[in-house]
């Protein structure tokens, strides 16, 4: 299952909070530059591959670049399923005229709005942050961009077990029939009809409830289950 988005860390030191000896003074050198970095990719949770594209702008082009990226990780495979956000540039004409071609394996499924934490891709990019950008500070851009691009190319794959549990689609599932048994907010009907629509999905029209729709009423329509 791949999971596709776009992110642009700011080549700036992201402060957090951090243990230290009490009254000790904490600082972090900051950079005076501002420049960012932009990334197109894709992860995929089975095995922790990655696809990753520094480019110049996100838009439908880097879309293009990007499946056609994917495309050539799985030579033997008859459908290649990617998950993404509704962005703008995913719904580009071009991008539809690209997949409407008749050799085209890659068959999108988007992610509902206002959703994000659907994306497991975020977790990624929270790792990315965690590992490079927090309390750290690079002297040039370039320093900056070869510590991202390696970590998200080189290192998360290659460590794939330690990072299997922080980048997962793994999560608490509530089933439909139990939702109003852990939350009486006067929203939660809405919410509900409005998330939990049936849509044809499959390829025979058969109408279903999508799991993900599930995932996203424990998401917006409560904060905490008990």
């Amino acid at each position: 299952m791949l999971f596709a988005d776009a992110v642009h860390p700011t080549h700036a030191v992201r402060p957090v909070g951090c243990w230290a000896p009490k009254d000790t003074p904490i600082a972090v050198t900051q950079t005076r530059a501002r420049q960012r970095l932009n990334v197109h990719g894709a992860i995929d949770l089975e095995s922790g591959n990655t696809r990753m594209l520094e480019v110049a702008t996100v838009n439908a082009i880097s879309t293009i670049m990007l499946l056609v990226a994917i495309d050539a990780m799985y030579p033997g495979q008859r459908m290649i399923p990617l998950f993404l956000d509704n962005a703008r540039y995913h719904h580009a004409k071009l991008v539809q005229a690209w997949l409407a071609r008749p050799e085209c394996r890659i068959k999108l499924r988007f992610i509902p709005a206002y959703c994000p934490h659907l994306g497991s891709i975020e977790r990624l990019w929270g790792l990315m942050h965690k590992h490079i950008t927090q309390n750290r500070c690079y002297e040039t851009f370039a320093d900056f961009s070869a510590a991202i691009l390696t970590f998200l190319r080189e290192e998360v794959p290659r460590n794939r077990p330690i990072y299997r549990d922080s980048a997962t689609d793994n999560f608490r599932i509530i089933p439909y029939r139990h939702l109003f048994e852990y939350c009486d907010r006067k929203d939660l009907q809405k919410c509900v009809e409005r998330r939990l629509q049936p849509e044809p999905l499959s390829d025979d029209g058969d109408q279903h409830v999508d799991r993900h729709a599930i995932q996203i009423c424990v998401f917006t329509a409560f904060s905490e289950v008990p």
